[in-house]
């Protein structure tokens, strides 16, 4: 199935999109069957209660009561998932991590006075030994389709290109074979990143805080896809547009660490739980820092990934400039 969350006639609703893109009203939909289901009064209240909920979604979506379907023109897409219990977003494509890396030792070295790095950057041992990660706002989340106010502390507007996995059910010490089956579903990630308040923070050394966390820095949809409709995302081709042009294409099957790797190195002595998201960080390419581009006032960047859709939205700022920081 493919879940969103929408506001209606100034209500917020839980929907399934049906084949010709129409919304059911899954709650309203079960009322008109004579029921009232308390799995359909949010995502996460769905996610919650597991396979059987899921099912009787499936059973309304396949004779879908005229009374509750909505067209999409006439609701309000909101993220899937408005408050996720958790964030958690990785770095698990080795390209970004050694394309970002380059670009950002090569300015660091330039604003000190000193000569860029010749040749390839190495990463450090521990990404090659664990999925690594940092949790973010998850009071951050913004809409797909809503302008984006940029931070008045940032002048280097960055997007970032993600799929994220959703977690479905709790679990502690789970292995990695065992990973998939904790997967609710997958969604579109955009991890807007004030560049220039992360690289200075990051000299701390801890991890991201101001260029990451804002308001309406995480976008998370159009829709959650369930993982039975998405057997394996790690084919699913990416793309990013800004103002109409191709500033990023890449491919999940370049994925490092896959969502089954984080899960259990996450869970190992830690309980993991639904409505989670594990964010699977850029793919490479993914970004306008590793082309020393950065968005400006105005931009419209649409992030799309096969088999999920897409996602769109304005960034506001004049303070922005889109020239390289160094």
């Amino acid at each position: 199935m493919r879940l969103v969350t929408f506001e209606y006639d100034g209500a917020v609703r839980l929907g399934a999109i049906l084949d010709d893109g129409d919304i059911l009203d899954l709650a309203a939909a079960a009322a008109w069957a004579g029921t009232t289901d308390p799995a359909f009064a949010t995502m996460l209240s769905l996610i919650d209660e597991g396979e059987g909920a899921l099912d009787r979604a499936r059973a309304l979506a396949a004779s879908p009561p005229g009374e509750a379907v909505l067209g999409a023109a006439a609701i309000r897409l909101l993220a899937p998932l408005p408050r996720p219990t958790q964030i958690r977003d990785f770095s698990a494509f080795e390209q970004h991590m050694l394309q970002s890396g380059k670009v950002v030792f090569t300015l660091n070295a330039i604003r000190a006075g000193k000569e860029p790095p010749k040749g390839p950057i190495v990463l450090p041992k521990v990404w090659y030994d664990q999925p690594i990660y940092y949790k973010a706002n998850r009071f951050a989340v913004g809409n797909p389709g809503d302008d984006v106010p940029w931070p008045p502390y940032s002048q280097l507007a960055d997007y970032e290109l993600e799929m994220a996995a959703v977690i479905g059910r709790k679990g502690r010490d789970i292995p990695a074979s065992d990973a998939k089956s904790h997967i609710f579903g997958y969604t579109i990630y955009n991890d807007f990143s004030a560049r220039d308040a992360q690289g200075h923070e990051m000299t701390g050394p801890f991890g991201p805080a101001k260029g990451k966390d804002f308001d309406g820095s995480i976008i998370l949809g159009p829709c959650i896809v369930t993982a039975d409709e998405m057997p394996d995302p790690y084919q699913a081709r990416m793309t990013a547009t800004v103002n109409g042009e191709v500033w990023s294409e890449g491919s999940m099957s370049t994925i490092h660490w896959r969502f089954e790797d984080m899960i259990a190195h996450v869970s190992a002595g830690e309980t993991i739980y639904p409505g989670e998201i594990f964010g699977a960080g850029t793919v490479g390419g993914g970004c306008g820092l590793e082309q020393e581009r950065f968005l400006t006032d105005g931009d419209v960047i649409e992030l799309r990934i096969e088999g999920i859709g897409a996602i769109r939205n304005r960034v506001i700022g004049s303070q922005l400039r889109r020239g390289s920081p160094a």
